[in-house]
């Protein structure tokens, strides 16, 4: 996990070699939510890593599928292994570019249209996610809610289960940046 981290700061770092800019998350929160007719599905975890370089708006997320917690081991087993399939896809990660210069000196809550791709179940599509950047004394905060299609990354619903997972799974995701050192 610690090695994901160091990639994704060594690609911003390339990205703009002068900037001071550069903020980092190792602990971004993800929340899934799949609403289906038998059964609500409910998971997350604290353990993806971004890194945001401010000058130049560049972005990277990374998270370990296997991180997801549920409130049901059953539903986690399945998960990894029937849907996910985490041993042969085990990252989940989103590099893109926030569209909108932020000016972190200024306290505010903004929102921001990021365009990238997202690579889930090795499956990488271009995304345009909206969300929002909240400054508060030098903090740095973002927060998004997006879908994402089971179908466009190949994620396979068998039809004995077709009724208990949506074909869209809603996505929370929410980062607090430090500077980087």
């Amino acid at each position: 996990m610690k090695y994901i981290g160091i990639i994704l700061l060594a690609w911003l770092s390339i990205q703009n070699q002068a900037s001071q800019d550069l903020y980092a998350c190792k602990n971004v929160k993800i929340d899934l939510f799949s609403s289906a007719p038998i059964e609500d599905i409910k998971a997350s975890t604290t353990s993806g890593t971004s890194v945001y370089n401010a000058a130049t708006g560049d972005i990277a997320f990374s998270v370990a599928i296997s991180s997801f917690q549920f409130a049901k081991s059953r539903m986690q087993e399945h998960f990894n292994e029937n849907y996910m399939e985490s041993d042969k896809y085990p990252r989940a990660s989103f590099k893109g570019k926030v569209q909108e210069r932020i000016d972190i000196t200024k306290n505010g809550t903004y929102p921001i249209t990021v365009t990238g791709n997202l690579d889930v179940h090795g499956v990488i599509r271009p995304r345009t996610i909206q969300g929002t950047v909240t400054i508060a004394n030098g903090a740095v905060s973002m927060a998004s809610e997006f879908m994402v299609k089971c179908v466009d990354h190949k994620i396979d619903i068998p039809q004995l289960v077709f009724k208990n997972i949506a074909e869209s799974i809603k996505m929370n995701v929410s980062a607090t940046y430090t500077a980087a050192k």
